[in-house]
Protein backbone atom coordinates (compact mmCIF):
# COMPACT_ATOMS: atom_id res chain seq x y z
CA UNK A 1 0.00 0.00 0.00
CA UNK A 2 1.44 3.40 -0.96
CA UNK A 3 1.62 6.19 1.57
CA UNK A 4 -1.14 8.10 -0.21
CA UNK A 5 -3.48 5.08 0.05
CA UNK A 6 -3.07 4.58 3.81
CA UNK A 7 -5.95 5.49 6.15
CA UNK A 8 -5.43 8.72 8.08
CA UNK A 9 -5.17 7.18 11.51
CA UNK A 10 -6.28 8.98 14.67
CA UNK A 11 -3.71 8.64 17.45
CA UNK A 12 -3.38 9.57 21.10
CA UNK A 13 0.13 10.74 21.99
CA UNK A 14 1.11 10.78 25.68
CA UNK A 15 4.01 13.20 26.06
CA UNK A 16 6.58 13.09 28.87
CA UNK A 17 8.24 16.47 28.37
CA UNK A 18 7.13 19.70 30.06
CA UNK A 19 8.51 21.93 27.30
CA UNK A 20 5.67 23.38 25.16
CA UNK A 21 5.57 22.82 21.40
CA UNK A 22 7.36 25.20 19.07
CA UNK A 23 5.40 28.06 17.54
CA UNK A 24 7.47 27.56 14.40
CA UNK A 25 5.76 24.75 12.44
CA UNK A 26 9.04 23.75 10.79
CA UNK A 27 10.43 22.91 14.25
CA UNK A 28 7.36 21.09 15.59
CA UNK A 29 7.11 17.34 14.87
CA UNK A 30 3.33 17.25 15.03
CA UNK A 31 3.18 19.78 12.19
CA UNK A 32 5.11 17.24 10.13
CA UNK A 33 2.88 14.38 11.32
CA UNK A 34 -0.24 16.26 10.24
CA UNK A 35 0.20 15.35 6.57
CA UNK A 36 -0.41 11.66 7.38
CA UNK A 37 -1.97 11.45 10.86
CA UNK A 38 -4.38 13.24 13.17
CA UNK A 39 -5.24 13.07 16.83
CA UNK A 40 -4.69 14.35 20.35
CA UNK A 41 -1.58 15.11 22.43
CA UNK A 42 -1.62 15.04 26.23
CA UNK A 43 1.15 17.15 27.72
CA UNK A 44 2.27 18.64 30.99
CA UNK A 45 3.71 22.15 30.64
CA UNK A 46 5.79 24.32 32.93
CA UNK A 47 3.25 27.17 33.06
CA UNK A 48 1.37 27.83 36.30
CA UNK A 49 -1.78 29.52 35.01
CA UNK A 50 -4.01 29.68 31.90
CA UNK A 51 -2.93 33.29 31.42
CA UNK A 52 0.70 32.23 30.97
CA UNK A 53 -0.33 29.73 28.30
CA UNK A 54 -2.29 32.39 26.41
CA UNK A 55 0.55 34.91 26.66
CA UNK A 56 2.98 32.42 25.09
CA UNK A 57 0.73 30.61 22.61
CA UNK A 58 -1.91 33.20 21.80
CA UNK A 59 -5.66 33.66 22.33
CA UNK A 60 -7.73 30.49 22.49
CA UNK A 61 -4.75 28.28 23.35
CA UNK A 62 -6.10 27.11 26.73
CA UNK A 63 -7.21 24.47 27.69
CA UNK A 64 -6.16 23.14 24.29
CA UNK A 65 -4.41 24.35 21.17
CA UNK A 66 -4.53 22.96 17.65
CA UNK A 67 -1.30 22.47 15.71
CA UNK A 68 -1.86 21.07 12.25
CA UNK A 69 -4.27 18.17 12.65
CA UNK A 70 -3.45 17.63 16.34
CA UNK A 71 -4.97 19.13 19.47
CA UNK A 72 -2.66 19.65 22.45
CA UNK A 73 -4.29 19.35 25.89
CA UNK A 74 -2.35 20.97 28.74
CA UNK A 75 -1.77 19.99 32.35
CA UNK A 76 -0.45 23.04 34.19
CA UNK A 77 2.38 22.80 36.70
CA UNK A 78 1.32 22.80 40.34
CA UNK A 79 3.19 23.05 43.60
CA UNK A 80 2.68 20.27 46.08
CA UNK A 81 3.84 16.94 47.49
CA UNK A 82 5.62 14.70 44.98
CA UNK A 83 3.30 11.69 45.21
CA UNK A 84 0.17 13.81 44.85
CA UNK A 85 1.66 15.57 41.84
CA UNK A 86 2.41 12.21 40.20
CA UNK A 87 -1.12 10.97 40.88
CA UNK A 88 -2.47 14.18 39.37
CA UNK A 89 -0.45 13.58 36.19
CA UNK A 90 -1.62 9.96 35.95
CA UNK A 91 -5.25 11.02 36.41
CA UNK A 92 -4.87 13.69 33.71
CA UNK A 93 -3.50 11.19 31.19
CA UNK A 94 -6.09 8.51 31.95
CA UNK A 95 -9.19 10.66 32.40
CA UNK A 96 -8.45 12.95 29.44
CA UNK A 97 -7.47 10.04 27.24
CA UNK A 98 -10.72 8.19 27.98
CA UNK A 99 -12.82 11.33 27.44
CA UNK A 100 -11.23 11.95 24.04
CA UNK A 101 -11.59 8.29 23.08
CA UNK A 102 -15.31 8.46 23.84
CA UNK A 103 -15.58 11.53 21.61
CA UNK A 104 -13.93 9.64 18.75
CA UNK A 105 -12.10 6.31 19.16
CA UNK A 106 -8.36 6.18 18.66
CA UNK A 107 -6.73 3.90 16.12
CA UNK A 108 -3.45 3.84 18.06
CA UNK A 109 -1.86 5.10 21.28
CA UNK A 110 1.78 6.24 21.36
CA UNK A 111 3.56 6.76 24.71
CA UNK A 112 6.81 8.70 24.93
CA UNK A 113 9.15 6.69 27.19
CA UNK A 114 8.62 3.53 29.21
CA UNK A 115 8.07 4.92 32.72
CA UNK A 116 4.90 6.70 33.88
CA UNK A 117 3.74 7.62 30.40
CA UNK A 118 4.30 4.05 29.23
CA UNK A 119 2.30 2.60 32.12
CA UNK A 120 -0.52 5.06 31.39
CA UNK A 121 -0.38 3.93 27.76
CA UNK A 122 -0.73 0.30 28.83
CA UNK A 123 -3.74 1.15 31.02
CA UNK A 124 -5.42 3.09 28.21
CA UNK A 125 -4.78 0.21 25.83
CA UNK A 126 -6.65 -2.12 28.18
CA UNK A 127 -9.49 0.38 28.63
CA UNK A 128 -9.93 1.35 24.97
CA UNK A 129 -8.71 -1.67 23.01
CA UNK A 130 -6.48 0.55 20.87
CA UNK A 131 -3.01 -0.84 19.99
CA UNK A 132 -0.04 0.70 21.78
CA UNK A 133 3.42 1.89 20.74
CA UNK A 134 6.00 2.65 23.44
CA UNK A 135 8.98 4.79 22.46
CA UNK A 136 12.30 3.83 24.09
CA UNK A 137 14.19 7.11 24.16
CA UNK A 138 17.27 6.26 26.22
CA UNK A 139 19.72 3.45 27.01
CA UNK A 140 17.61 1.76 29.71
CA UNK A 141 20.37 -0.44 31.10
CA UNK A 142 22.20 2.69 32.31
CA UNK A 143 19.24 4.69 33.61
CA UNK A 144 19.94 6.29 37.01
CA UNK A 145 23.24 4.40 37.34
CA UNK A 146 25.34 7.10 35.64
CA UNK A 147 23.66 10.23 37.02
CA UNK A 148 26.57 10.76 39.42
CA UNK A 149 30.06 9.29 39.94
CA UNK A 150 28.84 6.84 42.59
CA UNK A 151 25.23 5.61 42.39
CA UNK A 152 23.33 5.79 45.65
CA UNK A 153 20.90 3.20 46.98
CA UNK A 154 18.15 5.48 45.73
CA UNK A 155 19.67 5.46 42.25
CA UNK A 156 19.76 1.66 42.22
CA UNK A 157 16.14 1.46 43.37
CA UNK A 158 15.15 3.87 40.60
CA UNK A 159 17.01 1.70 38.11
CA UNK A 160 15.14 -1.39 39.31
CA UNK A 161 11.86 0.50 38.95
CA UNK A 162 12.87 1.56 35.43
CA UNK A 163 13.64 -2.05 34.46
CA UNK A 164 10.31 -3.23 35.89
CA UNK A 165 8.45 -0.54 33.90
CA UNK A 166 10.45 -1.40 30.79
CA UNK A 167 9.36 -5.03 30.89
CA UNK A 168 5.74 -4.24 31.76
CA UNK A 169 5.34 -1.65 29.00
CA UNK A 170 7.29 -3.39 26.24
CA UNK A 171 5.64 -6.76 26.79
CA UNK A 172 2.18 -5.18 26.87
CA UNK A 173 2.80 -2.93 23.85
CA UNK A 174 2.00 -3.97 20.29
CA UNK A 175 5.24 -2.35 19.09
CA UNK A 176 8.17 -0.38 20.42
CA UNK A 177 10.10 2.37 18.72
CA UNK A 178 13.85 2.28 19.19
CA UNK A 179 16.31 5.00 18.27
CA UNK A 180 18.98 2.38 17.58
CA UNK A 181 18.84 -1.39 16.92
CA UNK A 182 20.59 -2.60 20.08
CA UNK A 183 18.92 -0.53 22.83
CA UNK A 184 17.12 -3.60 24.23
CA UNK A 185 19.90 -6.14 23.72
CA UNK A 186 20.64 -6.26 27.47
CA UNK A 187 17.13 -7.58 28.12
CA UNK A 188 16.70 -11.16 26.80
CA UNK A 189 12.92 -11.21 27.36
CA UNK A 190 12.49 -8.14 25.16
CA UNK A 191 14.58 -9.15 22.16
CA UNK A 192 11.57 -10.54 20.28
CA UNK A 193 9.17 -7.61 20.72
CA UNK A 194 7.97 -6.00 17.50
CA UNK A 195 9.96 -2.88 16.79
CA UNK A 196 10.39 0.08 14.50
CA UNK A 197 13.84 1.68 14.42
CA UNK A 198 14.33 5.27 13.35
CA UNK A 199 15.80 8.52 14.61
CA UNK A 200 14.11 11.08 16.81
CA UNK A 201 12.87 14.37 15.40
CA UNK A 202 15.43 17.10 14.73
CA UNK A 203 14.79 20.32 12.83
CA UNK A 204 17.62 19.44 10.44
CA UNK A 205 16.51 21.75 7.63
CA UNK A 206 16.69 24.75 9.99
CA UNK A 207 20.36 24.29 10.85
CA UNK A 208 22.60 26.95 9.28
CA UNK A 209 25.50 25.68 7.19
CA UNK A 210 28.86 25.76 8.90
CA UNK A 211 30.54 29.12 8.52
CA UNK A 212 33.23 29.18 5.80
CA UNK A 213 35.86 30.78 8.07
CA UNK A 214 38.29 28.53 9.89
CA UNK A 215 37.09 27.75 13.40
CA UNK A 216 38.88 25.97 16.23
CA UNK A 217 35.91 25.91 18.61
CA UNK A 218 34.83 22.63 20.17
CA UNK A 219 31.22 22.72 21.33
CA UNK A 220 29.06 20.61 23.61
CA UNK A 221 25.28 21.05 23.86
CA UNK A 222 23.21 19.22 26.47
CA UNK A 223 22.47 18.55 30.15
CA UNK A 224 22.79 17.26 32.86
CA UNK A 225 26.53 17.57 32.85
CA UNK A 226 27.67 14.31 34.50
CA UNK A 227 25.31 12.03 32.57
CA UNK A 228 26.40 13.78 29.37
CA UNK A 229 30.09 13.36 30.22
CA UNK A 230 31.03 17.04 30.30
CA UNK A 231 33.70 16.35 32.93
CA UNK A 232 35.44 13.99 30.46
CA UNK A 233 35.43 16.66 27.78
CA UNK A 234 36.89 19.29 30.10
CA UNK A 235 39.68 16.92 31.17
CA UNK A 236 40.47 16.05 27.56
CA UNK A 237 40.52 19.70 26.51
CA UNK A 238 42.69 20.80 29.43
CA UNK A 239 45.26 18.18 28.44
CA UNK A 240 45.50 19.37 24.83
CA UNK A 241 44.91 23.11 25.01
CA UNK A 242 48.59 23.94 25.42
CA UNK A 243 49.28 22.30 22.03
CA UNK A 244 46.41 24.09 20.27
CA UNK A 245 46.59 27.76 21.30
CA UNK A 246 43.68 28.79 19.07
CA UNK A 247 41.28 26.13 20.33
CA UNK A 248 38.31 27.04 22.50
CA UNK A 249 35.68 24.95 24.27
CA UNK A 250 32.05 26.02 24.65
CA UNK A 251 29.71 24.16 27.03
CA UNK A 252 26.08 25.01 26.41
CA UNK A 253 23.39 23.73 28.77
CA UNK A 254 21.51 24.11 32.04
CA UNK A 255 24.06 23.31 34.77
CA UNK A 256 22.64 24.35 38.17
CA UNK A 257 25.23 22.15 39.94
CA UNK A 258 28.20 23.62 38.10
CA UNK A 259 30.65 23.90 41.01
CA UNK A 260 32.44 20.66 40.01
CA UNK A 261 32.67 21.98 36.44
CA UNK A 262 34.20 25.27 37.62
CA UNK A 263 36.75 23.27 39.59
CA UNK A 264 37.66 21.23 36.49
CA UNK A 265 37.87 24.34 34.32
CA UNK A 266 40.25 25.91 36.84
CA UNK A 267 42.24 28.81 35.44
CA UNK A 268 41.59 28.02 31.78
CA UNK A 269 40.48 31.13 29.92
CA UNK A 270 39.49 29.16 26.83
CA UNK A 271 36.62 27.16 28.32
CA UNK A 272 33.30 28.99 28.34
CA UNK A 273 30.21 27.74 30.18
CA UNK A 274 27.14 29.15 28.46
CA UNK A 275 23.58 29.26 29.74
CA UNK A 276 20.91 27.27 27.91
CA UNK A 277 19.20 29.23 25.14
CA UNK A 278 16.53 28.74 22.46
CA UNK A 279 17.18 26.05 19.86
CA UNK A 280 17.62 28.58 17.04
CA UNK A 281 20.46 30.28 18.94
CA UNK A 282 22.03 26.94 19.85
CA UNK A 283 21.99 25.92 16.18
CA UNK A 284 23.84 29.10 15.23
CA UNK A 285 26.56 28.33 17.78
CA UNK A 286 26.83 24.78 16.46
CA UNK A 287 27.24 26.06 12.89
CA UNK A 288 30.07 28.35 14.02
CA UNK A 289 32.02 25.52 15.69
CA UNK A 290 34.70 23.23 14.28
CA UNK A 291 33.70 20.06 16.17
CA UNK A 292 30.72 18.95 18.23
CA UNK A 293 31.33 16.44 21.03
CA UNK A 294 28.72 14.30 22.81
CA UNK A 295 30.61 12.26 25.45
CA UNK A 296 27.49 10.82 27.14
CA UNK A 297 27.45 8.01 29.68
CA UNK A 298 23.82 7.25 28.77
CA UNK A 299 22.15 8.29 25.51
CA UNK A 300 19.20 7.20 23.43
CA UNK A 301 20.38 8.89 20.26
CA UNK A 302 21.72 12.44 20.55
CA UNK A 303 19.65 14.93 18.55
CA UNK A 304 22.51 17.44 18.60
CA UNK A 305 24.55 15.01 16.50
CA UNK A 306 21.98 15.25 13.69
CA UNK A 307 22.00 19.04 14.04
CA UNK A 308 25.80 19.19 13.82
CA UNK A 309 25.87 16.79 10.87
CA UNK A 310 23.27 18.92 9.11
CA UNK A 311 25.49 21.96 9.63
CA UNK A 312 28.43 20.14 8.09
CA UNK A 313 30.76 19.83 11.07
CA UNK A 314 32.38 16.58 12.29
CA UNK A 315 31.16 14.92 15.47
CA UNK A 316 32.75 12.92 18.28
CA UNK A 317 30.65 10.72 20.54
CA UNK A 318 30.91 7.94 23.08
CA UNK A 319 30.23 4.42 21.94
CA UNK A 320 27.00 4.15 23.91
CA UNK A 321 23.29 3.78 23.17
CA UNK A 322 22.22 5.19 19.83
CA UNK A 323 25.31 7.32 19.22
CA UNK A 324 27.09 4.68 17.07
CA UNK A 325 23.92 4.57 14.96
CA UNK A 326 24.63 8.18 13.90
CA UNK A 327 28.43 8.38 13.92
CA UNK A 328 30.21 6.23 11.39
CA UNK A 329 33.63 5.99 12.97
CA UNK A 330 36.29 7.55 10.74
CA UNK A 331 33.69 8.68 8.19
CA UNK A 332 31.65 11.56 9.60
CA UNK A 333 33.39 11.67 12.97
CA UNK A 334 34.93 9.53 15.68
CA UNK A 335 33.67 7.23 18.41
CA UNK A 336 35.47 6.57 21.70
CA UNK A 337 34.81 4.20 24.63
CA UNK A 338 32.35 5.70 27.10
CA UNK A 339 34.07 7.21 30.14
CA UNK A 340 37.54 7.25 28.55
CA UNK A 341 38.85 10.84 28.65
CA UNK A 342 42.23 9.82 27.16
CA UNK A 343 40.56 8.27 24.11
CA UNK A 344 38.40 11.39 23.71
CA UNK A 345 41.52 13.55 23.86
CA UNK A 346 43.12 11.44 21.11
CA UNK A 347 40.11 11.95 18.78
CA UNK A 348 40.03 15.66 19.48
CA UNK A 349 43.73 16.01 18.72
CA UNK A 350 43.27 14.29 15.35
CA UNK A 351 40.52 16.64 14.28
CA UNK A 352 41.99 19.86 15.66
CA UNK A 353 45.28 19.10 13.91
CA UNK A 354 43.75 18.42 10.49
CA UNK A 355 41.39 21.03 8.95
CA UNK A 356 41.09 18.96 5.76
CA UNK A 357 39.92 15.94 7.75
CA UNK A 358 37.35 18.13 9.52
CA UNK A 359 36.12 19.39 6.17
CA UNK A 360 35.80 15.89 4.69
CA UNK A 361 34.04 14.49 7.73
CA UNK A 362 31.74 17.48 7.93
CA UNK A 363 30.75 17.11 4.28
CA UNK A 364 30.06 13.41 4.75
CA UNK A 365 27.99 14.14 7.82
CA UNK A 366 25.87 16.66 5.93
CA UNK A 367 25.36 14.11 3.16
CA UNK A 368 24.19 11.46 5.63
CA UNK A 369 21.91 13.90 7.41
CA UNK A 370 20.19 14.97 4.19
CA UNK A 371 19.76 11.33 3.11
CA UNK A 372 18.67 9.67 6.34
CA UNK A 373 17.80 12.09 9.14
CA UNK A 374 15.48 14.74 7.71
CA UNK A 375 12.18 15.86 9.20
CA UNK A 376 10.31 14.36 6.24
CA UNK A 377 12.04 10.99 6.72
CA UNK A 378 11.16 11.04 10.41
CA UNK A 379 7.48 11.80 9.68
CA UNK A 380 7.36 9.00 7.06
CA UNK A 381 8.89 6.48 9.46
CA UNK A 382 6.54 7.52 12.27
CA UNK A 383 3.47 7.16 10.06
CA UNK A 384 4.71 3.78 8.82
CA UNK A 385 5.15 2.66 12.44
CA UNK A 386 1.56 3.62 13.26
CA UNK A 387 0.29 1.87 10.13
CA UNK A 388 2.16 -1.35 10.93
CA UNK A 389 0.94 -1.25 14.53
CA UNK A 390 -2.71 -0.82 13.55
CA UNK A 391 -2.44 -3.50 10.87
CA UNK A 392 -0.60 -5.90 13.16
CA UNK A 393 2.46 -6.18 10.92
CA UNK A 394 5.62 -7.90 12.11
Amino acid sequence: MSQSDRPRYRILYIHATVAPPSLDPTREPFSWHSARLQGEVLQRVWWWSPGEVVRWLGPGSYPSRTIGSFRFHWLLAKKGFGLLKRLRVIWFFLATGMRLHREEPFDCIVAYAHLGTGLCGVTLKWLTGAPLVVQIVTSPQFMYLVDRPHPTLGDRLKHSWSDWCLHRTCLAADRVQLLAPDLLDSYPRLRSVKRSIFHNFAAASQVPDAYPHESSTVIFVGAPWYLKGVDLLIRAFRNLEVDFPDARLQLLGHFPDRAPLDELVGDSSRIEILKARPNSEALKLISEAAILVLPSRCEGMGRVLIEAMSAGIPVIGSRIGGIPHLIRDGENGFLFPSGDADALEDRLRKLLADPDLRSRMGARGRELAKQQFTEARYAEDFAQMVHETVQGAK
